[in-house]
Formats: structure tokens, C-alpha cells, sequence
């Protein structure tokens, strides 16, 4: 009860302060709870802090996998594919507000930049956005094998992808959070249209 106490207290103040400004004193009293109950669950911040993200990164991690094999894991024709690829892209560029912890961290992540252990972070990538694009990588691979898409290079592919149907430029400044259904669909098909004209087979 009270580590899941600490837990949420913890995202939800890294997210908001990052894991520098962060501060145990601020996470005990957020979770109600004192400053020795949480030595008395964890070492220290560091170790606070990379189970927090650790464990949030692996349910965002394991939704994007549910949602790519979903969408591509029965694709069988060509007449499928379109698809297969828009509905994946519509359900990609979606605001998933469970995670919205999660991506705040993230975003501080990036803000704080060589300042942030850089163990922390590569193991935050390798739990999350290199599982994930694996994941896409390997529907690539498969579809490919089965002459659905030209790709030479399936990590490449995989990462075009996701920048094509994210990408907001030029239409909401703050990004994906402030468009509405109609912006996202719209972004989202028209991303995905650009990936297969890029990687249809050539006739």
C-alpha cells in the first residue's frame, strides 16, 4: 500500500520537476508518507526513480506491441495493407492519458539532456522505444518477406514510420495533446500514405 503510494507520488513529481529537480522530501510528502519509509523501500533516488520509469516505460512498451500486432500482425493482401498501416498510425499518434505521467518524464528526460545519468537513460531506450521499434521492425521484416512492402533496411523503416505519422509540424505548436480527432486522423493518413509510397513494391 504505501510503496504503490510512493510510486505514484514519484511520477507524477518527475514528471513534474524531473529526476535533478526532483526531491525525496517532496515525494514523502505527496504520498503521505515519511522520508524513512521510503529508504526503507528504496536506496536512494536513483533507484526510486529508475523503477518508476522502468516500470511505466514497460506498460507503454507493451501497448505500442499489442497495437502494432494488432493492426499488422493479419495483414494477408496488398488490399490490406493501406489499412492496416492508417489504423495503426490513427491509434499511434492518440493522447493516451494513463500515460501521461510517463511522457512527462520522458520530456524531462530530454530536457535535462547530459545532465541525466546516462545508464538511466539507456536503459530507459532499451526497455521502451527500441523494444517497440523491434517490434514494428519484425511486422516490417514479415511483410516484406511476403513481397507486401520494398524495405531494404526494417530499423530504418520502423522509425520512418513512427516520424512520418507524428510528425505535428506545422499544425499545432504544442503539439499532438492540443489537435483535435480530425487533425490526428488527418495527420495520421496522410503519414501513412507518404511511408507507402515510399516502401510499396516497385512495378
Amino acid at each position: 500500500m504505501k510503496r504503490q503510494a510512493i510510486l505514484s507520488a514519484s511520477r507524477k513529481v518527475f514528471g513534474e520537476a524531473g529526476y535533478l529537480g526532483a526531491s525525496i522530501d517532496v515525494i514523502a510528502t505527496r504520498a503521505g508518507v515519511s522520508t524513512r519509509t521510503i529508504y526503507n523501500h528504496f536506496i536512494g533516488k536513483e533507484e526510486l526513480f529508475a523503477t518508476v520509469l522502468l516500470d511505466s516505460t514497460e506498460q507503454v512498451a507493451s501497448a505500442h506491441e499489442t497495437m502494432t500486432l494488432r493492426h499488422l500482425g493479419g495483414i494477408a493482401t496488398a488490399a490490406d495493407l493501406e489499412t492496416g498501416l492508417t489504423r495503426l498510425a490513427k491509434d499511434w499518434v492518440r493522447p493516451r492519458p494513463e500515460f501521461t505521467d510517463h511522457f512527462a518524464i520522458v520530456g524531462r528526460i530530454n530536457t535535462d539532456g547530459n545532465d541525466f545519468p546516462w545508464h538511466l537513460h539507456d536503459a530507459w531506450r532499451q526497455a521502451g522505444p527500441l523494444r517497440v521499434q523491434r517490434t514494428l521492425a519484425s511486422c516490417m521484416s514479415d511483410l516484406a518477406g511476403r513481397g507486401l512492402l520494398r524495405v531494404p533496411d526494417v530499423d530504418f523503416a520502423a522509425q520512418h514510420f513512427v516520424v512520418l505519422v507524428t510528425n505535428t509540424w506545422g499544425r499545432s505548436p504544442a503539439g499532438a495533446d492540443a489537435m483535435t480527432e480530425a487533425e490526428l486522423d488527418a495527420m495520421a493518413t496522410a503519414g501513412a500514405h507518404a511511408f507507402l509510397y515510399g516502401y510499396l513494391p516497385r512495378t
